[in-house]
């Protein structure tokens, strides 16, 4: 039996550990700790801070403040 396929933002999250060397956890957090920006407020703020690409950082955003609002 083959593996989920794991679909929308999370499918990035190998890639971005593996990139940048971080858990996701850890990106989450700190986006959290941004307090109440708004989405694109924090990609803009990983591109420039980490230089994170843009399909990266709009990925952990979606994901991070998508989780919050289930709480």
């Amino acid at each position: 039996m083959s593996e989920p396929v794991i679909k929308g933002p999370a499918s990035y999250f190998p890639s971005i550990e593996k990139t940048y060397g971080r858990p996701i956890s850890e990106w989450q957090a700190m986006i959290r700790a941004q307090g109440d920006r708004k989405h694109m407020e924090l990609v803009q703020w990983l591109k420039d801070q980490h230089q994170m690409g843009h399909g990266h950082a709009n990925a952990l955003v979606a994901h991070t403040l998508a989780e919050d609002r289930k709480g």
